[in-house]
């Protein structure tokens, strides 16, 4: 008589704790410990401390953790999400749409294609250190933890959480309301869900990443 295979389910108490504890220390940086690392006068060294040191320290190392901790109940395993391989290949026609929609966007609101008068070193740090750690902890720990089921639904939840963890800041910088009032808060739903399609039918971790700094950086040069 044949053994069925045993199928681990998702590590949903430890979803649910990490989700509390990552949203509670993210807010209380925000708004204690963030307008201290701004009060820096050396601009690059604040963004070595605020979005390199601390982001990596609140968002990176723990989803690495969880990540190895809990590696037998993912969707993709840790090994396999730097495998690069074919089905990567058709998604890298993401990049282009995206130069695409942000160049259209300038256009149709009667802007001009240049490089931002504001866009520095500062930026550029940002856009390296953002993507790798936003893309860890949604994409390579909390929707690979929760996509074995429902991946549409995982995707869906993943997309709001990935909305919420804006709040935070939004609020801290009197910017909530007019970021849904402009309908804004839609392209960050839009990206999280591209970018967590591309992680499940890739299962590539590198791919997400890449995109998201591509799109970091668009935004940062262009507007």
């Amino acid at each position: 008589m044949s053994e069925q295979k045993s199928v681990k389910k998702e590590p949903i108490i430890p979803l649910i704790v990490y989700s509390v504890m990552f949203y509670s220390a993210w807010t209380l940086y925000h708004f204690f410990l963030k307008p201290v690392v701004n009060g820096i006068d050396n601009e690059i060294i604040a963004a070595l401390i605020g979005d390199g040191l601390i982001k990596n320290l609140i968002w990176t190392v723990p989803a690495i953790v969880l990540i190895t901790k809990y590696k037998d109940h993912l969707f993709i395993k840790p090994n396999e999400m730097f495998k690069w391989n074919t089905e990567c290949v058709k998604y890298l026609l993401i990049f282009p749409f995206m130069a695409a929609y942000v160049i259209l966007g300038i256009v149709i609101h009667g802007g001009d294609i240049k490089i931002s008068d504001s866009f520095s070193v500062v930026n550029i740090i940002t856009v390296l250190f953002v993507g790798v750690t936003e893309e860890f902890v949604f994409r390579g720990w909390l929707l690979n933890a929760s996509a074995k089921r429902n991946q549409e639904l995982a995707i869906g939840i993943n997309a709001v959480m990935f909305l919420a963890v804006h709040f935070p800041k939004w609020i801290a910088q009197g910017e909530f309301i007019t970021n849904f009032a402009s309908f804004g808060f839609l392209s960050i739903i839009l990206l999280s869900c591209i970018f967590s399609y591309v992680f499940i039918n890739t299962k590539n971790i590198i791919l997400p990443i890449l995109m998201h700094m591509f799109w970091d950086l668009l935004i940062f040069m262009l507007y």
